[in-house]
C-alpha cells in the first residue's frame, strides 16, 4: 500500500496537481487498497492493482482486485474501528463507483477528483 501511496505522489508531482489534491487522492487511494488487502481475499497468482489517470480536468484512480463482491459502504458507529472507508471515499471524491471487471476475474472500485484548470494533463 505504502508503494502505491509513493507511486501515486511521484505522479501527481510529474502532472503539477495542487498539493491538496494530492493528499485527498493519496488518502482515498490508501482507503481503496486497504480495502481490497483485507478483502479480497487474493488466491495464488493473483494481484491487487491500481490506475491513475489524468484526463479532462479529471483524476481517476482506480483499484482491482480479484473478488467479485461489489463493496457497498456502511454506517459505523462511533465505537466501530473500522467500516468508514468508503463514506470517506464518497464523501471526499466527487464522483466513485464499483463494477465487475467484464474481462476477468474480480472487481474495480473507483474514484474521481476534478483538478484545477491550468495542471498538465496525461494519462
Amino acid at each position: 500500500m505504502s508503494r502505491a501511496r509513493t507511486l501515486l505522489r511521484e505522479q501527481a508531482t510529474s502532472w503539477e496537481l495542487a498539493p491538496d489534491t494530492t493528499e485527498t487522492a493519496t488518502l482515498l487511494l490508501s482507503e481503496l487498497m486497504t480495502n481490497a488487502y483485507r478483502h479480497a481475499t487474493v488466491p495464488p497468482g493473483r494481484e491487487i492493482w491500481t490506475r491513475c489517470v489524468l484526463k479532462a480536468g479529471r483524476l481517476h484512480i482506480a483499484v482491482t482486485d480479484a473478488n467479485a463482491a461489489l463493496p457497498t459502504p456502511r454506517q459505523a458507529s462511533p465505537e466501530d474501528e473500522t467500516g468508514r472507508g468508503l463514506t470517506l471515499v464518497a464523501a471526499l471524491s466527487d464522483d466513485w463507483g464499483a463494477e465487475p471487471r467484464p474481462e476477468g476475474i474480480g472487481k474495480t472500485v473507483w474514484f474521481e477528483l476534478s483538478v484545477a484548470p491550468g495542471t498538465t494533463t496525461g494519462t
